[in-house]
């Protein structure tokens, strides 16, 4: 059979819309939320009704870094990238895909926990023992050594859980987002249209549902994380608790992103990295050569053979 027979399409449903300056008919992305018409370059706003698990964008925070100050932050990233990365990848030119609103839902809850632990803490005591100095004479000396004595606690914790962020696309993942992360949201403002305007804006590819879960489930990790902070002593063990989350809230907020594909290796996708449209962070997965890991491992082994021998002539 031919190419053509093999070949399946994805369909796509379109949406169309008007411009509303020069009145031509445009198909956009089904999950684009504005587009730009290509004959009197007007920027139109995608009116769709809210539903359940699609809402209406709360917040926005506006783009602050141009499109080549991105440019010039992810060149030097991939300049910086680790010298274990693969040679073609620091020599790839980074290719601008989109500056984008990326919708991610904003959570914030009040966590009260029930914990238990036991707490260490530690104490010196003074103790002989006997050992054969240079002469080969058996001495007597004393020396401080750190015990630890253990109790048992247990109490309750109360904590807020501020500003967690979970992608709401998927074509960015939580994991992907987090490296850019984080956002000033003390430039939060409501979402009106306007505000996107003349940019690409996407809908939420993930339900409201999915994501409520998923930063639900980050806020109680996170209160793990507070709890091992919040432990008095010197040390603990055998930390255990559980977590009620209550007064929770989710937001649905388009963030300001800037895109990048930068292809190193034809056989391969191209590799995402992100931008913050905000802050200018930079964040990505850097392929790493095995070679060159390898051949460093064998050198450190090397060093380490030669060290050892040279030891053992001095001797």
């Amino acid at each position: 059979m031919g190419m053509a027979a093999d070949t399946i399409e994805q369909k796509i449903d379109y949406k169309e819309i008007s411009c509303q300056s020069c009145g031509s008919n445009l198909l956009v992305e089904p999950q684009m939320l504005t587009a730009i018409c290509p004959y009197c370059a007007s920027p139109s706003i995608i009116q769709r009704p809210p539903a359940e698990n699609l809402p209406t964008p709360t917040f926005t925070i506006g783009f602050v870094v141009t499109q080549d100050r991105a440019i010039e932050a992810v060149s030097s990233w991939i300049g910086r990238s680790s010298v274990f990365a693969k040679s073609a990848f620091r020599k790839a030119a980074p290719e601008l895909t989109r500056g984008v609103y990326l919708p991610a839902y904003l959570y914030n809850a009040v966590a009260n926990s029930d914990y238990r632990a036991d707490i260490g803490e530690n104490y010196t005591e003074t103790e002989t023992y006997t050992t054969t100095d240079s002469n080969g004479k058996t001495v007597t000396r004393t020396r401080t050594v750190v015990k630890t004595e253990w109790r048992s606690l247990q109490g309750q914790h109360c904590c807020y859980i501020l500003d967690v962020v979970v992608t709401a696309s998927k074509g960015v993942t939580n994991e992907a987002l987090e490296a850019v992360e984080p956002f000033d949201l003390r430039a939060l403002r409501r979402f009106t249209p306007a505000m996107i305007s003349g940019w690409l804006a996407e809908e939420p590819s993930r339900t409201q549902d999915e994501c409520f879960q998923f930063a639900h489930g980050e806020a109680v990790d996170k209160v793990g994380s507070q709890l091992k902070g919040f432990m008095p002593g010197d040390s603990y063990r055998n930390l255990q608790y559980e977590t009620d989350v209550a007064r929770e809230s989710i937001d649905l907020v388009l963030f300001p992103i800037w895109s990048f594909a930068v292809r190193y290796d034809e056989s391969k996708p191209p590799l995402q990295i992100l931008v913050n449209g905000q802050t200018g962070r930079v964040g990505g997965k850097v392929p790493i050569s095995p070679v060159k890991v390898s051949i460093a491992v064998g050198i450190v082994l090397l060093i380490l053979v030669v060290g050892a021998l040279l030891f053992g002539m001095a001797r």
